[in-house]
């Protein structure tokens, strides 16, 4: 897609980062209202939702630049800085919700069951519908906060079900726990990604990619006699770059070492590299990179 057509393929996820947004300050409000953690606790999980979706409304518009003489390989890896920010955010905010949870163990407080139950259902409406906007989204990012989403909406689910207990039986400290169980499940994802976004921040290989069967399968071209320097490493988490050598014997022709490269270039997108580079080297050539 141009820059000259009239759709905008981020529409779905300016929607679901508007709905996300708004529907985080009217948490905080109702939180503060109903006195419940686990409402403030799901505030916090929004507001990182609304970070993360309106950095990546703000990147996916900014990637339409391409690539320029500063940034060759354009602004794909701006969102690994975002996921960092995101992190922080949700980390600084789950820490807090739980020091104010874990006393609540001890001495439960009321809270008010009839707003936690007007909330859950709101909840379960803003974040099916922002779902359902980017759930046929054409991009990896907008299918990923789709998922997100939906993961949301089980979460105020569970909200639902807390506050109808409520109605039912005083269990007030049914609350904090709640509080605590989805902290603890946003901590726990946070961390997860977090120590990817750290490791392609190190440029370590995707986990998705094996390096040795994608060794395996180059070496199996019949030209090539041996490889080294293999890198493989990630712009995004999405789009990853490949870059070898390949030593073939001295006397291969000019049609051949073009059959290699189209070897290369096949085995290269069947598994969705985008950038690959490829050094093609004869038997009697010495390589003329460090060997690090």
């Amino acid at each position: 897609m141009t820059a000259h057509d009239q759709s905008d393929p981020t529409s779905p996820v300016r929607v679901a980062f508007f709905l996300n947004l708004g529907f985080t300050i009217l948490e905080v409000v109702g939180g503060l209202w109903t006195n419940s953690l686990a409402i403030l606790s799901d505030a916090l999980h929004d507001l990182g939702d609304s970070v993360a979706i309106g950095v990546s409304w703000y990147l996916e518009r900014l990637s339409a630049k391409g690539k320029n003489r500063r940034f060759s390989y354009g602004y794909r890896r701006l969102s690994l800085l975002a996921s960092l920010i995101t992190a922080t955010v949700l980390l600084s905010g789950a820490l807090f919700v739980l020091t104010e949870a874990i006393p609540r163990l001890i001495r439960p407080q009321h809270s008010n069951a009839q707003g936690m139950l007007l909330f859950s259902i709101v909840g379960i409406v803003v974040n099916g519908v922002a779902a359902f906007r980017l759930r046929g989204g054409k991009t990896m990012n907008a299918r990923m906060i789709a998922w997100h989403l939906i993961e949301d909406v089980l979460g105020w689910v569970a909200v639902l079900v807390v506050s109808l207990m409520l109605l039912l039986r005083d269990i007030h400290i049914l609350d904090p726990i709640l509080s605590i169980l989805i902290t603890v499940y946003v901590l726990y994802n946070v961390v997860r990604n977090l120590r990817e976004t750290v490791a392609l921040f190190l440029q370590a290989a995707p986990g998705s990619l094996d390096i040795d069967a994608i060794e395996q399968r180059l070496r199996a071209i019949p030209e090539v006699r041996s490889m080294h320097h293999t890198h493989i490493w990630s712009l995004d988490g999405q789009h990853h770059v490949l870059t070898t050598h390949v030593v073939v014997a001295e006397e291969t022709p000019r049609d051949r070492i073009l059959r290699v490269k189209k070897a290369f270039r096949d085995i290269a997108e069947g598994i969705g590299l985008e950038h690959t580079t490829l050094e093609v080297e004869y038997e009697d050539e010495d390589c003329l990179m460090k060997d690090t």
